[in-house]
């Protein structure tokens, strides 16, 4: 799938990833694909859409937050390998099923 920007924004805390997710969902027309934990009780949510919708939405988090953010990014026409290593993550965590190899 070709996605025109990927939009990545690290919290701290659960609580907080829901939170940046719905502020995010609200600001601009971009879809929620997944998130990551790691140690440290870190998040990082990622979301997809145009690069203004995307942009929109991670600029709103980082300058209205909500919450401390600790990072944020917008990737514009990812790589297929960056597209890859989103899907996969989100197979993980049970927010997209897992595609059939042909």
């Amino acid at each position: 799938m070709a996605y025109g920007a990927f939009g990545l924004v690290e919290v701290l805390g659960s609580a907080n990833a829901v939170l940046v997710v719905d502020q995010m969902l609200k600001t601009a027309d971009v879809e929620f694909r997944t998130w990551d934990t790691k140690c440290g009780g870190h998040a990082t949510v990622f979301m997809s859409g145009d690069v203004a919708a995307v942009t929109a939405a991670v600029q709103r988090v980082s300058e209205v937050p909500l919450c401390d953010v600790v990072a944020s990014a917008v990737i514009s026409n990812p790589s297929g390998e960056t597209v890859r290593l989103v899907e996969e993550s989100a197979v993980r965590a049970g927010f997209a099923p897992a595609r059939e190899e042909a």
